[in-house]
């Protein structure tokens, strides 16, 4: 071999050392972002059905004052709006949803209820998980974070019953064992109704066919 070739090999070699540790570099920092990306999705994941989970128990705790004013039609159109007389908080219910998908549940967790007019929560956390240790300094401390918006959102509304009229002022009142008349239909999206019968609480509708939970815009 010339001294020529053994020179231009000697000069190449660095090169090619250059650009295999480049090549590992840009390796390294592909793992990391693919962890750190794995971490973004688990955050989501966790904050999505956490924000949901408190709706849904919002909209589900008011089974029992739904059946109690089965018959007042006022409120009947009020909770059939969406706008209820008052929510349960669903907050723990989200704490421990987030706390199953693996999400830090102390002070770096959030859940509020709405305020700007609608029905439903938002949550923020962090995933209990960091990036680990890399490359890249301090990625062993870092954990991803993300937030969600569920709502309760109305799909019916309520026909009264015209049937029913309003008592005279003046006239004699119902008896105390008079039975209530049914105050309406309740008539859903997509053709569904229930009439309200006091005789046949039992067939009334269940919450979740009066209202549908989803994930909406913060």
């Amino acid at each position: 071999m010339s001294r020529s070739a053994r020179g231009e090999e000697g000069q190449a070699a660095p090169l090619y050392i250059t650009a295999v540790v480049g090549l590992l570099f840009l390796a390294l920092l592909y793992f990391v972002f693919g962890k750190a990306d794995i971490r973004r999705n688990e955050a989501q994941t966790a904050a999505d059905s956490a924000a949901l989970a408190a709706a849904m128990e919002s909209r589900d705790a008011l089974k029992g004052d739904f059946l109690d004013h089965i018959l007042d039609a006022d409120y009947l159109n009020d909770l059939l709006k969406g706008d209820p007389v008052r929510t349960a908080n669903g907050c723990d219910e989200a704490r421990r949803f987030a706390a199953r998908n693996n999400a830090l549940t102390d002070d770096t967790f959030s859940c509020v209820k709405l305020v700007d007019g609608r029905w439903g929560f938002t949550v923020e956390l962090q995933s209990q998980k960091t990036v680990g240790k890399s490359a890249l300094p301090g990625t062993e401390n870092k954990r991803a974070k993300a937030h969600a918006t569920a709502i309760v959102e109305p799909l019916c509304g309520l026909k009264p019953n015209e049937d029913v009229e309003a008592p005279q002022g003046g006239g004699e009142g119902s008896g105390e064992g008079d039975k209530k008349p049914s105050p309406g239909t309740i008539q859903c999206d997509g053709g569904k109704k229930w009439i309200i019968d006091p005789e046949h609480q039992d067939l009334l509708p269940d919450l979740s066919d009066l209202f549908r939970v989803r994930l909406a815009e913060h």
